[in-house]
């Protein structure tokens, strides 16, 4: 017998409320070295999640690792849609093993985590499987990750979907979020966000809207 199918969203699905969205490392010293992925592109689809997150208002925790004394500061698009918000640093390569980030993924309370940062291999790896073994959902935003080869990223990808993880995208990630043209309260920010950082989407929007005033929905 079929299942009865309804309008209603699948459980899998994100919402804003439901998960804490980390953004790990996104440091320059880390990105040096980064090869999966163009800097460019790195930097352009890891500010879409911050934008996103902060739009949607997202619980976010932004940390970084020996910003100090080694790594440097965290990319200015991923910092700049949450003005004044501390970054946990860490001396620790599995973000999940900083007591202070736990405090605070503990205080916000939600059941699924969403990472993203550099390099997939450790610093995406580590909390993904150590959130996964404590009973969390977790998703990674593949392309706003980044690693020392391509190799290296696709492996790191490969062995978290193993354990359970769900990759998805930036693009992804906001669309997801938004879900529905006639929610019209946050429809300009959506689409505002994609004309800024989503790529040939966002152009085609612009040119939609510009040459036939047309719009989603």
């Amino acid at each position: 017998m079929a299942p009865t199918a309804t309008p209603t969203p699948g459980r899998l699905l994100l919402n804003p409320g439901d998960h804490t969205l980390i953004m790990i490392d996104f440091q320059s010293q880390m990105a040096f070295a980064t090869k999966s992925i163009d800097p460019v592109q790195l930097r352009n689809n890891a500010g879409l999640v911050s934008a996103a997150a902060a739009g949607f208002g997202v619980s976010t925790i932004l940390t970084t690792v020996a910003e100090k004394s080694f790594s440097g500061p965290m990319f200015e698009e991923v910092t700049a849609p949450f003005p004044g918000q501390a970054l946990l640093d860490r001396t620790s390569m599995n973000t999940w093993e900083d007591a202070a980030v736990i405090a605070e993924v503990n205080r916000i309370g939600k059941p699924r985590i969403v990472l993203a940062g550099l390099w997939t291999s450790v610093c995406i790896v580590g909390p993904a499987l150590s959130a996964l073994d404590q009973g969390f959902e977790v998703y990674v935003v593949a392309d706003a990750c980044g690693d020392i080869s391509a190799e290296a990223h696709e492996r790191a990808v490969e062995r978290m979907v193993q354990a359970g993880a769900r990759p998805m995208t930036a693009l992804q990630y906001l669309l997801e979020l938004q879900r529905d043209w006639a929610r019209t309260g946050t429809y300009e920010m959506t689409t505002g966000i994609a004309r800024r950082l989503g790529g040939g989407y966002g152009l085609g929007i612009t040119y939609a809207k510009t040459m036939f005033n047309a719009h989603e929905g």
